[in-house]
């Protein structure tokens, strides 16, 4: 049998401050894709990392009073705890002050030399960003960064070019005859939209006395690698591109997770890079929206920042997967606030799904000593979980499995096993029907904590566990304990009728 081998990627963050709900999405994103993928018998490599270098790096060391070495050091960290914290299974975690990085991107610039060349650079630049602007992006903007809420800098400095306007034609072309595509579409027409225009030569370099934290330009000291050139090579180094071959075994990726506002460096850049180097080109760049708090645009100044780990700490793990997986559209923007966040686990998670499984494992303990039987996992029509899965419209997969959940919910309530097991001892069909009814209750069970597996893997092994052998055993967890740990939260009451208790 063929191996089946998968490559799954996220944008790297800059460490210079804590991880946000931002980089928790991409964790999450390409963590759910893995397992979906992995359950089909598939074997995943997922990439994960940090952005290290460049002036901000610089600068907050030197307010901490460490070298860029050790505080990047210190700060990776952080990274790597909420990867853990959001139960992403990350195989490789690449930083780009590795040794490997370092030395990869440097072969890298050998190899894009026929693309590459000097040129003075007159214009625009974020220091926030550390990034350059365009002149009608510059004016559109009044001259100030929307973003950091600081004018732009009007610079005039010797840099290395990448001949990014030589790609345009090209990679339009890979666009439109699908050997790259971005989900969602509307996010593909935008970027075909820019490619109108055709692409500009960008700066791949910095000069030393400008940007000292960085990677040296093979036979030009005086320069260090642009943040482009640096990061982005990332999906190929992490792989043990260009020495260790095992690489070639997972490029090109399959899925490459991002978030909106840097689509047009993986979609015009990155392909120009992969293209000027001969390789393949990642199959599908999958673009995320942002999180909004209360309809407002996260921010420390306002006070809005809502902390990843603080979600988890409070609530569990497959709590916050579940609401930023469900109730935050795979696509688009979407809003938190603690109110949705306690209905959803109150009502959906508590209620729906753990209120579920406590019942039917009590009824088997109740009704039949714990013994199940013969049981497996039931076989109901899961066509449009698949079809959502695989168009990695993820918030729409688990609204099909959730139909399923609230699907066995009304089961029970309409055939009411409590009132069968009433005659089951002196009536041999009523205890055959009860059999068929708990049995298929639990084989339904088990097919939900299949589907819910890749957004809830922690939940759907509990209910797997409360099951197993066809047995249930007489400690029954709490899956989901109802919490009220924010005031303004409203109380939520199971929108289901509520079943009678087990006699």
């Amino acid at each position: 049998m063929t191996k089946k081998n998968l490559y799954v990627t996220t944008a790297i963050p800059y460490a210079n401050a804590k991880p946000h709900i931002g980089n928790a999405m991409d964790y999450l994103l390409a963590d759910i894709w893995s397992r979906h993928k992995q359950q089909l018998g598939y074997t995943a490599r997922f990439q994960a990392g940090t952005d290290e270098h460049g002036n901000k790096i610089a600068a907050k060391a030197q307010e901490a009073g460490m070298e860029p070495q050790a505080y990047v050091d210190e700060m990776h960290v952080n990274f790597k705890r909420l990867l853990q914290a959001v139960g992403a299974g990350s195989t490789d975690f690449v930083r780009t002050t590795d040794i490997h990085h370092k030395a990869a991107v440097q072969y890298i610039w050998q190899k894009l030399q026929p693309y590459l060349y000097k040129g003075i650079y007159e214009g625009w630049y974020c220091q926030g960003c550390e990034s350059f602007v365009a002149d009608k992006e510059a004016s559109d903007n009044n001259g100030i960064c929307p973003d950091h809420n600081q004018p732009y800098q009007r610079l005039s400095e010797e840099n290395y070019y990448f001949k990014l306007s030589a790609f345009t034609d090209k990679i339009r072309d890979a666009f439109e005859h699908r050997r790259i595509r971005i989900v969602p579409e509307f996010r593909q027409k935008e970027l075909m939209k820019l490619l109108e225009s055709g692409l500009q030569d960008i700066s791949f370099t910095r000069p030393v006395k400008s940007l000292s934290w960085g990677v040296p330009v093979p036979d030009d000291t005086s320069h260090v690698m642009y943040v482009w050139m640096d990061a982005l090579s990332n999906y190929l180094t992490v792989l043990g591109y260009p020495d260790n071959l095992d690489w070639q075994n997972y490029w090109p990726a399959d899925v490459q997770v991002i978030g909106k506002d840097i689509l047009r460096f993986h979609a015009a850049i990155w392909p120009a890079m992969l293209i000027a180097l001969d390789l393949p080109l990642p199959k599908v760049l999958l673009v995320h929206g942002f999180v909004t708090v209360n309809g407002a645009k996260m921010s420390k100044t306002i006070g809005n920042v809502i902390d990843p780990f603080e979600i988890i700490e409070e609530y569990g793990q497959d709590a916050f997967r579940y609401f930023f997986s469900r109730h935050i559209p795979s696509w688009e923007d979407g809003d938190f606030t603690w109110e949705k966040f306690e209905a959803a686990y109150n009502g959906e998670l508590a209620n729906d799904l753990g209120n579920l499984v406590s019942r039917i494992a009590k009824m088997v303990q109740t009704y039949q000593a714990g013994v199940v039987g013969d049981v497996s996992s039931a076989e109901h029509d899961i066509q449009a979980y698949i079809d959502n899965m695989e168009a990695l419209n993820f918030a729409a997969a688990l609204d099909e499995a959730w139909s399923s959940v609230r699907s066995l919910n009304q089961y029970l309530e309409d055939v009411k096993p409590w009132m069968i097991a009433k005659n089951r001892d002196t009536d041999q069909e009523a205890k055959l029907h009860l059999e068929e009814v708990l049995t298929h209750s639990v084989g339904s069970l088990l097919q939900i904590a299949d589907l819910i597996y890749p957004f809830m893997p922690q939940i759907a092994e509990a209910i797997r566990i409360t099951f197993k052998d066809g047995v249930v055993s007489s400690e029954i967890p709490i899956l989901f304990p109802k919490k009220d740990l924010h005031p303004a939260a409203p109380t939520v009451t199971n929108t289901e009728p509520a079943l009678p208790a087990v006699d």
